[in-house]
Parts: structure tokens; C-alpha cells; sequence
């Protein structure tokens, strides 16, 4: 019997992946493709766009064979967010590298900015800080650096966008240039006030506003894929960036509930309901979805290094050669270990925003072996995580609004009991992870079947979440202070040794 099938394009930071959901939310199919991380200089992250779209397009024809082309209704998308691609609109070539959300080289521009007193008018509009993070200094920095973009762009020959706006443009062959709120509002020149592209904004950034692309809900219609591109013309009917999508996936739909993702970098995104709550703690307030022309908005904090710092341990110190190994390694270390580690290899994110600051490794013995450090990394995810727990906590409290106590987790890393366990241990809260921890393709999957009427509301999307497992607090609370204690000790270390002064 033939199956109803959504096609859900996940484009991370390391892979490219495709899946094939069904009308219940299950996945019927999955193919994924790594690709190339470049690394021109220090602080430098960068990707070939024509990677991603080949490594995209390859998973996408592959799910779609093995379930069946006639099968699939229609296509949703989540992708990297903040990673800035420049295109010929001719020929539809990247003018340069795609420069990362992780890149730090704009991390004096936006400094600039902020001397010369706009911070506080960025924040207003956009809800983000001044950080290079964010995508419209990466976009000046194209085109200030390769040779005649600037010019090209301001007579209309170039295009700009997210990751979402560029597998669009190739799906659809160059007829369709456009983006979500939720990517947009991540650009730094999206009011999301106003819900438009910001002329002061794009003053300030020097961005001119031809080069952008046309802004849509986050269901709406997205265009339908070329001839030839796919095996059927397919419509594009739903996309969010990945953190929002998860959020979605997560069923995340009431004021005060969070989601948290362990990918390559960790993302807590609170639901704020109608109310672009302002944060007191140097989170982000972003869109969290908009629907039917009604934006719900959300609080959000970014981790940098997540299961990026798993891939450290394997690919650079050679400790592991599994990420599966990491389990067994943190059991067997010293419980008595006071090793931590501040993985700020590309700077520090929520609630600190220091690109200046480097990683360090603490409080190591003689005794001191892999296992140790192994337990450090881990550690300092869930550290980090309860850091911008309490902060999302007081700003919440401060806007008047309250913040379920549990914590909905999603990505990769939490395949990992022990991990899972750590971080309800370290941050005192109940963990629930989902059946489905695909949550970023799912939240996608779900945009395309709202849009192909498979569901009448959210909350029918909602009803069906159920948890896997549910991880309670077991660390003896004077165990938890302690490493609480020596964490924050170890961070304020490496946050003065990024001050200019201390060098």
C-alpha cells in the first residue's frame, strides 16, 4: 500500500541529511552526507555552498528512491542558521566560501558598531547583541573582501542568504528567492517588530537591500522543485531554522516550556508566548515561529561547542574513536576529579558573548587520564547548560512569566544515558526526551504537513509527543554545588585571560 510522505532536508553544520516522515511522524527513511569543514585562519570557519547543495541533494534523491518518489507530498526544511551565502543570480554560483555561524573573523567590525554606540538600537529591533555570530557582519565582510561584490551587489547581480534561501534557490532552479522569519530574524537587519528587513539596519551594516530575499511564515508556499532536480515536482511548503524547528518537533507550543538541542553546539529556546521578552541576561530574543501571520517569540541561549567537543576528543586529541566510547570513559573516571574543561575553542556564547576568549583545560594531576577529560568535556556541556538555565529563569520571572520545570531534549548527544543523566543531575531539573529525537526534521515535516492539511492544528501535532525516557536528579546536592563551584572558577579564569589588558 502506498505511504503519504513528507520530505524533511535537515542541512547542519557537518552533514547534510534527508528523511522521510508519514502522517504519524514516523521515519520511514534517512540518508546522510557529511562534508567539509574549512579552516583558512584562526577563527575562520567556512563551508563550500555547492557541497552543500550536492551532499543535500545526494540524501535527498537517496530517501526519496528508497521509499518510493510517488510516495512523498511535499518538502519541508530546517538548516544552519547564520551561515551567510553570496550568489551570482545569473549563474547561481557562490561568489566566495559560505562563511559559519561559528566564524569569529568579523569580531572587530561588530566591535566598532558597538563603540560607536548602536548596540542598544540593534538589540531593540533585532533582539540579538552585536556579535559576529550573526549573519549581516559576515555579509559586509563578502562583500568589502572579494573583489567586486560590492559594486556587483548594489546593481542588482548578486544574491544573498541563509542556508534555507539557498537550497530554495536550487530547488527550484533559480526561480524562487526567499526565507522564513525565524532565519531572518537571525541576520541582525530583520526587525523583528515590524516583521520587514530594517532600512537603519541595513545602513548601519552597509547591506544593500537588493541582494535579500522575500520573507514568509513559516508555512507558506516556498515554490515547487524544477524539472529534474528531484525525482517529482515537488512543493516546498514549510521551513525555520534548526533551533526553532526543534522547538516545533518538540511540541514546545505553551509559554514557559524549553527545549534544548545537543548538536554541534547546544541551543536552549524558551517559548515567551506573544511577548518578545527583553533579556536582562544576555540571551537572545528571537521569533520562535510565525504562523498565519502571528509570531510567537522566544529566549534563547547558544553554546558554541556541544558535540563539536566530542569530535575534538576523537579527531584531535585521538582519545576516542566512537562518540559511543564517551559513556563508558566518563563512568570509569576519578569521581574525586576536579578537571574541567571551558570549551571556548571559538569563543564563548550565551550569556558571556566573548569571541575573544579560548578554550582551556583545568585543575589536571598527574593522575589526571583520559577518562578525566573525557568527564570534563561532557561535564561542561551540562554546565553550561544550567548556566543559561537560570538566566532564562530570571528573565522569564522578571517579565512576568513562569517557566515549566522540565527540560525537553533533543540532537545527537543525548543518544547518551549517562550524558542525559549528568545534565538532569547538573542542572537539578527532570529531562524528558522524546521517542522521536529527529526533533529539528520533524519540527520540518510538521510546517510541510500543516501546509498539506495533515494536521488541523498544533495541538493535534502536540497531543501525539511522547517521551522516550524521563531522567530525574540524583546528585547529592553538596556534589552538585561543589562542581558548580569549581566550573564557575575556571570560567571567570578564561573570560579575564580574554581581556585585551591581560595579555
Amino acid at each position: 500500500m502506498a505511504e503519504a510522505l513528507v520530505l524533511s532536508i535537515d542541512q547542519g553544520t557537518t552533514s547534510s541529511r534527508a528523511l522521510a516522515f508519514d502522517r504519524e511522524g514516523k521515519i520511514r527513511g534517512l540518508a546522510q552526507r557529511e562534508f567539509r569543514q574549512i579552516f583558512p585562519a584562526d577563527g575562520w570557519v567556512e563551508h563550500d555552498a555547492n557541497e552543500i547543495w550536492q551532499t543535500t541533494l545526494d540524501v535527498c534523491r537517496a530517501v526519496m528512491d528508497e521509499a518510493g518518489p510517488e510516495n512523498f507530498h511535499g518538502i519541508g526544511i530546517t538548516n544552519q542558521r547564520e551561515t551567510v551565502v553570496i550568489w551570482d543570480r545569473k549563474t547561481g554560483a557562490p561568489i566566495a566560501n559560505a562563511i559559519v555561524w561559528q566564524d569569529r573573523r568579523t569580531a572587530g567590525l561588530c566591535a566598532k558598531i558597538a563603540a560607536a554606540g548602536y548596540e542598544d538600537m540593534v538589540r531593540e529591533k533585532t533582539g540579538l547583541l552585536l556579535d559576529p555570530y550573526f549573519s549581516a557582519s559576515k555579509i559586509a565582510w563578502l562583500l568589502d573582501n572579494v573583489p567586486d561584490a560590492r559594486a556587483r551587489a548594489q546593481v542588482g547581480e548578486l544574491a544573498f542568504g541563509t542556508v534555507d534561501s539557498w537550497l530554495v534557490w536550487q530547488l527550484t532552479a533559480g526561480q524562487v528567492h526567499a526565507t522564513d522569519a525565524t532565519n531572518a530574524a537571525r541576520t541582525s537587519i530583520f526587525n523583528i517588530h515590524t516583521h520587514d528587513w530594517d532600512d537603519e539596519l541595513l545602513a548601519l551594516f552597509n547591506v544593500p537591500r537588493g541582494i535579500l530575499p522575500t520573507v514568509h511564515d513559516n508555512v507558506s508556499d516556498f515554490g515547487v522543485c524544477a524539472d529534474g532536480v528531484l525525482a517529482s515536482n515537488l512543493p516546498i511548503c514549510g521551513m525555520a531554522g534548526d533551533q526553532q524547528a526543534a522547538m516545533l518537533g518538540q511540541a514546545c507550543f505553551d509559554a514557559g516550556m524549553i527545549k534544548s538541542t545537543y548538536g554541534t553546539g547546544c541551543f536552549l529556546l524558551a517559548n515567551t508566548g506573544p511577548q518578545a521578552v527583553t533579556s536582562q541576561n544576555r540571551l537572545l530574543t528571537t521569533v520562535a515561529y510565525r504562523l498565519d501571520g502571528q509570531t510567537i517569540y522566544g529566549l534563547e541561549g547558544s553554546i558554541f561547542m556541544a558535540g563539536a567537543i566530542v569530535q575534538w576528543l576523537r579527531d584531535a586529541l585521538c582519545l576516542i574513536e566512537k562518540a559511543g566510547e564517551t559513556a563508558a570513559l566518563a563512568e570509569a573516571a576519578d569521581p574525586a576529579s576536579n578537571v574541567v574543561l571551558v570549551p571556548a575553542f571559538t569563543g564563548l556564547g550565551a550569556p558571556h558573548w566573548k569571541p575573544e576568549a579560548r578554550a582551556a583545560l583545568f585543575n589536571m594531576t598527574r593522575d589526571s587520564g583520559k577518562a578525566e577529560i573525557v568527564l570534563a568535556a561532557l561535564e561542561a556541556v551540562s554546565l553550561q547548560t544550567d548556566d543559561l538555565l537560570r538566566a532564562i529563569n530570571d528573565d522569564m520571572a522578571q517579565a512576568g512569566l513562569s517557566v515549566l520545570q522540565r527540560l525537553r531534549v533533543d540532537g545527537g548527544m543525548v543518544a547518551n544515558d549517562w550524558f542525559v543523566q549528568n545534565l538532569a543531575d547538573l542542572c537539578a531539573s527532570p529531562i524528558d526526551r522524546p521517542e522521536v529525537i529527529e526533533t529539528t526534521a520533524a519540527g520540518a515535516a510538521m510546517l510541510a504537513m500543516v501546509k498539506l492539511g495533515w494536521f488541523d492544528s498544533l495541538a493535534d501535532f502536540a497531543a501525539d509527543w511522547r517521551p522516550d525516557a524521563v531522567f530525574e536528579p540524583s546528585m547529592p546536592e553538596n556534589q552538585r554545588a561543589h562542581k558548580q563551584r569549581v566550573w564557575q572558577v575556571a570560567l571567570e579564569r578564561v573570560l579575564l585571560a580574554s581581556e585585551p589588558s591581560s595579555i
